[in-house]
């Protein structure tokens, strides 16, 4: 029994580990009527197999002065065991934008988010992955992001 035990122990430490919580760090281009430029970071965490939700807050520079954001989204990839090397991925959610009152002052807006999501670097099952998106929310957002990949997940 107890050589069981061991044996089932030692299985369960060589899995290789799950990252539940995923970071990344994202330049955005919200162009509207008065445009933003802003650099951010976002979390998100597992909500199943093809969905992750998160936050992503960044602050930059408007037509008149400093702004910033806040994003709750639901991202649902089509491509959640890495089968592909690109990835597309649509989001949604709510944001919350602040700008001066010369720049329409502080609203909030539903947000819709078509994505792409690139390779981990060859050869590794972790590391730091590109992404882009396009989407509505404020303006037409566009957005370059690097992300911490996920043990054979996106």
């Amino acid at each position: 029994m107890l050589g069981l035990t061991l044996l089932v122990s030692a299985a369960a430490r060589s899995q290789t580990p799950q990252q539940p919580v995923q970071i990344e760090g994202r330049l955005d281009a919200i162009i509207a009527r008065t445009t933003g430029f802003e650099g951010g970071l976002g979390v998100s965490v597992p909500s199943g197999i093809y969905v992750r939700s998160g936050l992503v807050a960044g602050i930059g520079v408007g037509r008149h002065g400093v702004e910033g954001r806040t994003d709750l989204i639901t991202r649902f990839s089509l491509d959640p065991f890495r089968q592909s090397r690109w990835a597309p991925y649509g989001e949604a959610g709510v944001s919350g934008r602040y700008r001066s009152k010369l720049d329409g002052g502080s609203r909030a807006y539903l947000l819709v988010v078509l994505g792409v999501e690139g390779p981990l670097p060859f050869g590794r099952t972790s590391g730091i992955e590109p992404a882009f998106e396009v989407g509505l929310g404020g303006g037409v957002r566009l957005a370059v992001i690097l992300r911490r990949g996920i043990n054979a997940r996106r």
